[in-house]
């Protein structure tokens, strides 16, 4: 029985590996060629878009923070601790 099961699971595995090859890929046509230009050239533009807002926020993030470092240390002192118990 044993036998058996092994011979079916590497008869599957030698097949398997068959069914999912990769077939070549044809070559690109002009036309592909310039959609897969103009493709790159617009996920390029869209990348150095949310670069510079991602680059604005953390401004905006870290001057907001350098604000409240000051409010922070004022404020914290002039709080009571409270006793343990």
């Amino acid at each position: 029985m044993m036998k058996r099961a092994a011979l079916i699971t590497m008869m599957f595995a030698l097949f398997a590996g068959t069914a999912w090859a990769k077939l070549p890929v044809p070559p690109m046509t002009d036309e592909q060629k310039a959609k897969a230009e103009e493709a790159k050239t617009k996920a390029a533009e869209a990348a150095k878009k949310e670069s510079e807002l991602l680059a604005k926020y953390q401004d905006k993030a870290a001057g907001n923070y350098k604000k409240g470092q000051g409010k922070a240390k004022g404020g914290a002192a002039a709080a009571p601790a409270k006793p343990k118990k």
